[in-house]
């Protein structure tokens, strides 16, 4: 179970963007966050991948309560999440092959013997080829960074996904491929899903319960 229990978060001294927002998600289930721009959906999805520490609450991953955030983290848990962001450019470094973008977490372990493998694996399940791979985020389309991102998401089999906003700039057939990746993963591996999204569309089509924010978290079965 993934747990966030009555969090308040913000950035800076200014007025929190969350205030009592708690949130769980069993194993296997996929939670759609719907809500407008500026509403803290990011932020919350931020904090689920253990990216933003909040001012106030309690986050629990498989039981285990968090008390460290970012590189603070312990490493079971940092790799026991993955996730997606909205804008692939902004989350890639545009020096990095998208070979080595998919396999910087592994490097990043210690696990660098793994890298080749591993990304082989994931490029085909998310559809770049070989070729692609050698080239860096200046030198593909939004969609084909993007699948690279979402392989990185994965390299570590995270237990959890968090999909923030994933396919908001992309077309539909590619919306499609990365959705049904994810799918994929899930049928298999029987992780947990946040996807955070503004199109409800999207969210009713995909996931098992959406949650609406704000002004508070209320939930609609699909």
């Amino acid at each position: 179970m993934l747990e966030l229990r009555d969090i308040t978060a913000g950035y800076g001294p200014a007025a929190p963007v969350l205030e009592n927002v708690s949130l769980t998600i069993a194993p296997g289930e996929a939670v759609g966050l719907l809500g407008p721009s500026g509403c803290g959906k990011s932020t919350l999805a931020r904090i689920v991948a253990l990216l933003h520490p909040p001012r106030a609450g309690i986050v629990t991953v498989d039981g285990e309560r968090v008390r460290g955030w970012r590189h603070r983290a312990p490493r079971h848990l940092r790799t026991a999440i993955g996730i997606t962001f909205q804008q692939p450019r902004a989350a890639a470094d545009p020096r990095l092959r998208l070979a080595d973008t998919i396999a910087e977490p592994l490097r990043a372990c210690g696990l660098a013997a793994a890298a080749k493998d591993r990304t082989a694996e994931l490029a085909e399940a998310v559809g770049l080829t070989a070729e692609l791979l050698h080239r860096r985020p200046h030198e593909v389309s939004d969609g084909q960074l993007q699948r690279a991102c979402l392989a990185r998401a994965l390299v570590h089999e995270p237990r959890w996904l968090v999909c923030d906003e994933m396919t908001s700039m992309l077309d539909a057939s590619t919306t499609a491929a990365l959705v049904a990746t994810v799918e994929t993963y899930r049928d298999r591996t029987r992780a947990g899903l946040l996807a955070v999204s503004h199109d409800r569309d999207l969210l009713t089509r995909w996931c098992d319960r959406i949650i609406q924010l704000p002004p508070a978290l209320i939930a609609t079965s699909r």
